[in-house]
Parts: structure tokens; sequence; C-alpha cells
């Protein structure tokens, strides 16, 4: 979609949400790599999500169709079971941790939310879904501390939790020079709690 100058925009995603619960446990295992590496950029813990669709540069007026089909989709979706799982890192740069649990019905929600979005008349870069928690990134001049952060994760196993709601979210990126910071403009219940896996 090409944004005419004179509109607002934001920096629009579709994503699930980890409870505090789950970050705060994360956190705890995360707790030697934030001492012995302060100079990554560590992401806020509130900020920690698992991003289903990507779509850049939004005029505002692409929220109001989104959040009818989204909420459409979420009331007759059920949640899902998923869990944290160990780490990892793209190309040395990106420390992530894994996503457990339901992860075919992961894939189906991120292909039923991407179908909703394009029906919206919404051209986005699709890529395919790797489902992660992006945690820190590396400044160029430190190649080391993601891939040896990502080794002290390999052994965490969190506990499973329900992602209960579907978010849209905005973030600020590109406006400032401070860190990127998300808000949501909506979530949305699912229809049915979690099943049991």
């Amino acid at each position: 979609m090409n944004v005419p100058p004179e509109l607002p925009t934001l920096r629009v995603f579709v994503a699930l949400a980890p409870p505090d619960d789950a970050k705060d446990e994360l956190a705890r295992a995360l707790a030697p790599a934030y001492a012995a590496y302060p100079r990554l950029r560590w992401n806020r813990i509130e900020d920690w999500h698992i991003t289903l669709a990507f779509l850049g540069e939004l005029p505002s007026t692409a929220v109001p169709p989104l959040r009818s089909v989204l909420a459409d989709r979420a009331h007759s979706h059920p949640a899902l079971h998923l869990g944290l799982r160990g780490g990892g890192h793209f190309d040395g740069r990106l420390l992530w941790s894994g996503i457990d649990g339901d992860l075919d019905g992961l894939h189906q929600l991120a292909a039923d939310v991407r179908q909703l979005v394009r029906s919206c008349g919404i051209e986005f870069n699709e890529r395919p879904l790797r489902p992660h928690l992006t945690l820190a990134r590396a400044r160029r001049d430190d190649p080391v501390s993601v891939p040896q952060a990502a080794e002290g994760l390999a052994a965490f196993v969190g506990r499973r939790w329900p992602a209960e709601r579907l978010h849209l979210v905005g973030s600020n990126i590109g406006r400032g020079p401070g860190p990127i910071h998300y808000r949501d403009i909506e979530a949305w219940r699912f229809a049915t709690p979690a099943q049991d896996v």
C-alpha cells in the first residue's frame, strides 16, 4: 500500500503476547546475560511479542478495516497453548527465545491473519513465519555477545501458557532517536480457552 505523505502513519503488526508471569520467568533466566552483556540493545520486557504478520508503515485510515476483520477472526478462534523454549540468534545480531507448544495452530493462525490483511487491500512483505520472541540486538562493533547469550538460553524451558488475545500493535519506529516502543492499537480475546496439550 502506497502511503500519501500527508496522511499520518503507523508501523503496524499483528501479534500474540506472553502473559506477565511467563515473561518474568524468561527474564529471570536472562539475568546472567543482562549482567554479562550490558551493551546489547535489550528489548523492554513489556514489548516482548510473537509477530504473526508485520505490515510495515500504514496510513491511519487502514486501521479501522483491520480492526473489524481481526476482531471477527479472534472471536471465532480458540486460544493457543504456547511456551518459551531455548534461545538462538539470527546472523549473530538478533537474540531470540524460541516458541514451543501448538505450533501447527500458530502457523494456521498466522496464515489466516495474513489472508485477512490482504483481503483489506493491504500489501506487505510476507516472510515465512519463524516463531520467536526478539530479546536483544547487537551493536555493530559487538559480534560475539548475541551468540554467547543464545548459548546461555539453550536449556531454558518455560511453562506453557494460553495466548488468549490477538493484538494489533503500532510502534514509534522512525519517530525519534529513542528506543522503539510498542502499544496495542486494540486486542481481542479468542473465542475459547486454550486446550491442554
